[in-house]
């Protein structure tokens, strides 16, 4: 099975050898690559709508893996059972939905081992919410595809990663430590992007004196601080 570029991000953080639980699995593509390629042992496909759910459940018997990937109709965590999975995925969704599922279930996300992520908005919310409920993140990854950047990552528990007192940094939670550090040559073009449109946001609103717009003003400000401060790493 082909991916794209943001599901491979993906499944190459996944673990080979571990359980899977496939939050909001769509069409299963996800868990029909881990099995194909003998990277999971076996997985769960969850998706709280019925209609993808049964497309995934013909891509699983299309592929004869059904004695490997299990289909539930669940809302986000609810239907897994405490230990049944050693990894969690998360795929496609807004950074605030996944901080909404992994918190309504605590206990199946503390049994897991690793926590495989790939948000699409507000993702220093899910960064933030992370570090606070004691993972860390050790791995990150981004992609451009269709003219769309798209972050992945991986977390596990704090105690396994050494140290994390700087996970909290506003240029960490914003861009990603990881990204930063290793110098990930997508988030530097989406970066360089990122402050050319905010500093023409900002000019547009230079001869504007209303609270509002003022408002907006500083926001940009910060924000370009914020900008400048991350294409550091890159000088």
């Amino acid at each position: 099975m082909q991916l794209s570029k943001r599901l491979q991000m993906v499944v190459d953080f996944v673990t080979k050898g571990m359980r899977v639980a496939d939050v909001g699995c769509d069409h299963a593509y996800i868990s029909i690559y881990l099995i194909e390629h003998e990277i999971a042992t076996n997985t769960i496909a969850l998706d709280i709508n019925k209609g993808p759910l049964m497309r995934a459940g013909e891509n699983i018997k299309k592929y004869g893996y059904q004695d490997k990937i299990e289909t539930r109709l669940s809302d986000g965590l609810k239907k897994l059972k405490t230990g049944e999975a050693d990894t969690i995925v998360i795929a496609g969704m807004g950074g605030p939905l996944m901080v909404k599922i992994l918190s309504d279930s605590m206990e199946s996300v503390d049994a897991a081992k690793e926590l495989v992520l790939q948000p699409q908005s507000e993702i220093d919310t899910l960064r933030a919410y992370l570090h606070n409920s004691g993972f860390a993140i050790v791995e990150e990854a981004m992609c451009k595809e269709d003219g769309k950047y798209y972050t992945a990552m991986r977390a596990v528990k704090k105690e396994e990663a050494g140290d994390t007192s700087d996970a909290v940094d506003p240029v960490f939670l914003h861009y990603g430590k990881w990204l930063l550090k290793d110098k990930n040559p997508v988030l530097q073009e989406f970066l360089k992007k990122e402050q050319v449109k905010t500093a023409a946001i900002l000019e547009s609103l230079e001869n504007t004196d209303t609270e509002g717009a003022q408002s907006r003003k500083e926001s940009l400000k910060k924000e370009i601080a914020l900008l400048e401060n991350a294409l550091q790493f890159y000088a």
